[in-house]
């Protein structure tokens, strides 16, 4: 069921699943629709998770604003964190939602028990995927390549066509420049939880690099995917839930 958070300037949806006692918040990565109206498909990806997990998908807000960015995505999270009651949580951030992730870490380390940061990066780093003149030709270029080659023709998306309402087209805009300017990559020295940076080096829409450099400014984990897997990784690799699942298990 979707959930929904507010306060005096926060209205944000969230699905919530598992009964562990433990806390996971992912924070997911761009898209062009929201992805809470497929919770059951969610939780049962994310299955591994649910005995000893309660884990929290929190969706961007419903209140965007003009000049809302990765700094807003993090204090949404904080905020949410203080409505629900958590007071500390493992965090798996995803793409755009890592940017987030990194930035949460940097601003509010006494509310990360562990992080993982998947097909991220440290600053913005604009490619193929973030061009074209208008925003419906910007979706169709960023959805030709968020997904493998492979997982891409089977579901015929190398040429989408995504009908969205006026109301959507401008949501999606908002989010899709959120993280213009974002650069936490000097203050990733900070971060000193545990942390898993997960990449792919045939990841289209950042830079492979990206996630290599995140690590090495931590100091922490990495592990790099390799063909056929792209951006999308972390729904198209089989052990991938197991790996996070693993990781954020250990005792340190």
């Amino acid at each position: 069921m979707i959930q929904t958070i507010k306060t005096n300037d926060l209205d944000l949806q969230y699905i919530k699943f598992g009964t562990g006692d433990k806390t996971l918040i992912i924070l997911p990565g761009l898209s062009v629709k929201s992805v809470l109206p497929y919770e059951a498909a969610i939780a049962e990806a994310y299955s591994v998770f649910t005995k000893d997990y309660t884990v929290y998908l929190l969706d961007r807000r419903l209140n965007l604003f003009d000049g809302y960015g990765i700094k807003d995505m993090a204090e949404d999270t904080a905020a949410v964190m203080s409505a629900l009651g958590i007071d500390k949580a493992c965090i798996f951030g995803v793409s755009q939602g890592g940017m987030a992730a990194q930035q949460f870490a940097a601003d509010h380390p006494d509310l990360v028990e562990k992080l993982v940061l998947c097909s991220t990066a440290p600053k913005m780093i604009p490619g193929p995927a973030f061009a074209g003149d208008g925003i419906k030709e910007k979706i169709n270029n960023f959805m030709a390549v968020l997904y493998s080659d492979g997982v891409a023709q089977a579901a015929g998306m190398k040429a989408p066509h995504i009908e969205l309402s006026e109301e959507e087209l401008k949501r999606f805009e908002i989010l899709y420049n959120a993280s213009d300017g974002f650069d936490v990559y000097d203050r990733l020295s900070g971060i000193k939880c545990p942390t898993l940076v997960l990449g792919s080096s045939e990841d289209k829409i950042l830079p492979p690099k990206a996630s290599v450099d995140i690590a090495l400014k931590i100091g922490c984990e990495l592990y790099m995917y390799g063909p056929p897997y792209g951006h999308t990784v972390f729904d198209e690799a089989p052990d991938y839930k197991n790996r996070v699942f693993e990781f954020l298990q250990r005792d340190k």
